[in-house]
């Protein structure tokens, strides 16, 4: 990789170093995903995101306030859940990722729809992943019992974030059920939020350290997008080279991790920037993509492939793609 006019120098070491380590573990390929129901490019995301509470929310998180539950499906009772999950294989869909609002406790209501679950993944051949919110053990064990394949869960590194935006007790609580998802049989798949604390990069880096005691079938980075209605509607988020800065010291700190740039990051000039800075700094993946981010990665000797799922499942040929972009 020659070196950048957007890389400062003083992170040219940095991000050569993730470089070299990305492609000695995983090569030259590099997968764009298109995930939910998405349009882009005149193609169709294969893998809907949907809510077992609606657009319902008592955790009422400080740059969420139930915002994000808007565009997913939504779905109230285990039977409805069933026969969504029904015509959507029937549709040709290729997973779902089920998600939902917390209760006080940051916990969802998963036991009311194990049993549908399980019906589900006996069905039909989705794949299924699971925002959890913040389980126990039990839940995270009846969930990888009922079919569940993959847990998502947002990763802070410090109690005041854990409790002054995500409302919890505190960074134990999101240990726990980091730990709990790890021995339950479900794949980890943590989310870290950058600049979640108000737009400050904070305690991120801790999240990588807390992290990286854990066997994680993927690492997925987003950007907070300031939402409306929100305490957090008029900050600024992370620039791109601040965001891309993580993502090389998670490369060095978790080599044979894959690597996701989310869908939850800026769709702008800066956005543009960071999805080629992610790709230098040793992302493996990336949700969404634009022209920009594919033309950067056939420069730099890398084999794109797309699949349209979550970026959080891995590449597998049958997921994949046909159409050349």
């Amino acid at each position: 990789m020659s070196p950048s006019a957007e890389i400062p120098l003083s992170d040219e070491e940095l991000f050569e170093k993730a470089w070299e380590k990305t492609r000695a573990v995983f090569g030259q390929d590099f997968t764009f995903y298109l995930p939910g129901m998405i349009r882009h490019g005149g193609e169709r995301g294969r893998y809907p995101a949907v809510s077992i509470t609606g657009d319902q929310c008592k955790l009422l998180c400080e740059h969420c306030r139930g915002r994000l539950l808007a565009p997913m499906l939504h779905v109230r009772e285990p039977d409805e859940l069933l026969e969504r999950c029904r015509r959507m294989s029937k549709g040709g869909c290729l997973g779902v990722l089920l998600s939902g609002g917390s209760d006080l406790d940051g916990r969802l209501p998963w036991t009311r729809f194990l049993d549908a679950i399980k019906t589900i993944t006996s069905e039909t051949d989705l794949f299924m992943s699971a925002h959890v919110g913040f389980p126990d053990l039990d839940t995270c064990r009846a969930l990888r019992a009922a079919g569940v394949r993959q847990a998502l869960i947002d990763t802070m590194g410090d109690d005041e974030t854990a409790s002054q935006v995500y409302h919890l007790s505190g960074l134990g609580q999101v240990q726990e059920s980091l730990d709990s998802i790890a021995v339950s049989g479900l794949q980890l798949v943590p989310h870290i939020v950058t600049g979640l604390y108000y737009g400050r990069m904070k305690s991120e880096y801790k999240a990588l350290e807390l992290l990286s005691r854990h066997d994680i079938s993927a690492l997925v980075i987003v950007v907070l997008t300031p939402l409306k209605g929100t305490p957090m509607a008029g900050i600024s988020p992370p620039s791109p080279i601040e965001v891309a800065r993580l993502i090389a010291q998670a490369r060095l700190m978790m080599p044979r991790v894959p690597i996701s740039l989310g869908c939850e990051r800026p769709r702008n000039r800066q956005g543009l920037s960071l999805e080629k800075l992610a790709i230098k700094a040793g992302a493996t993946r990336m949700a969404v993509w634009s022209e920009e981010a594919i033309a950067e990665a056939k420069g730099l000797g890398l084999h794109p492939r797309f699949q349209y799922t979550c970026c959080s499942v891995e590449f597998r040929k049958e997921f994949e793609s046909s159409k050349e972009f």
